[in-house]
């Protein structure tokens, strides 16, 4: 009796290590994967922030904590609050334009005509090229003296004389704009049109022949279900557009007189140039804060879209 309650014991022990082993083994696989994440990813976050609590610099040679000083520094400088507002303005209108252009788009690319695949091929030839490459493009286009915007607009009456679009602190920002949204809003066209693709034909066919019109039928059928696609990819190209660099740093420069500076611009400029690493992180991290708010924001109207079509 008793040699059968010790092999019972021994039994459950191994099926216990069994269950604990076959637990554990796709963490063990997944343990490099989270290795590489935590040492590209996690570690400079944690340490940006512990810099960004300090005065370190390679000027002054300093490196002492000084708790939130950068912090009050950063709340008390113009030219952070300059950038940040530029860059909140970008956003916003790099975002809804793209948005809006973009689904007009996939409405039409949705639709079935002749050569349909070869213009959904060719739509995506802006989003491909490189941004530096779509900077000086676009750096010879708005060219304040020989550019062909400045050419095609005197020729048809609209202006008098020529512009200086990316020279001037009242045009600059607007050239960017136009620049990013000519760029992205492929991406957001080929995101609405996948979206668009998985509203049911039958719900479209049954508003047809009860004798709802086109846009009755975007209105109230097209447009519902593909609201959480729409966050989403608001929501991608947000936070995109909130990290412009590249576009602003070859086109202006950050200039003129600071009209197209942006946070990632300033923040390259003050830990790069004037190699103040302390409050460069401060400015990094205040950054990646409004990155989470806006993420926040477009997760809680996600969720509640989400709610409602359930």
């Amino acid at each position: 009796m008793a040699f059968t309650v010790t092999a019972s014991v021994a039994g459950r022990t191994r099926k216990a290590r069994r269950a604990l082993t076959r637990a554990l083994w796709p963490w063990l696989l997944l343990l490099p994967a989270f290795i590489s994440l935590g040492s590209v990813s996690f570690y400079p976050i944690l340490n940006g922030l512990y810099l960004s609590l300090t005065d370190s610099s390679l000027i002054t040679q300093s490196d002492n904590f000084i708790g939130l000083a950068n912090y009050t520094q950063l709340i008390a400088d113009p030219a952070f609050w300059n950038a940040w507002w530029h860059t909140i303005w970008f956003t916003t209108a790099s975002t809804v334009l793209e948005t809006l252009i973009g689904l007009a788009m996939a409405l039409i690319l949705c639709e079935t005509f002749a050569g349909r695949g070869m213009i959904r091929a060719a739509m995506l030839v802006p989003w491909a090229m490189p941004t530096v490459v779509t900077s000086k493009m676009f750096g010879w286009l708005f060219d304040g003296q020989h550019g062909i915007i400045n050419f095609i607009l005197l020729h048809m009456g609209l202006i008098d004389q020529n512009v200086n679009w990316y020279g001037s602190p009242d045009t600059a920002l607007i050239t960017i704009i136009i620049a990013d949204v000519w760029k992205t809003t492929p991406f957001m066209a080929l995101l609405l049109l996948t979206g668009l693709q998985t509203v049911p034909k039958s719900l479209m066919e049954a508003a047809r022949m009860d004798g709802a019109k086109s846009w009755a039928i975007f209105w109230n059928i097209r447009l519902p279900l593909l609201l959480p696609t729409l966050l989403i990819a608001g929501l991608f190209r947000a936070l995109d557009a909130f990290r412009i660099f590249d576009l602003v740093y070859v086109l202006t420069g950050g200039g003129p007189a600071d009209s197209t500076e942006t946070l990632s611009t300033l923040s390259y400029k003050v830990l790069f140039s004037t190699l103040q690493f302390g409050y460069g992180s401060a400015m990094s991290t205040a950054m990646f804060v409004t990155e989470g708010v806006i993420a926040v924001v477009f997760c809680v109207f996600l969720v509640r879209q989400i709610r409602r079509t359930t």
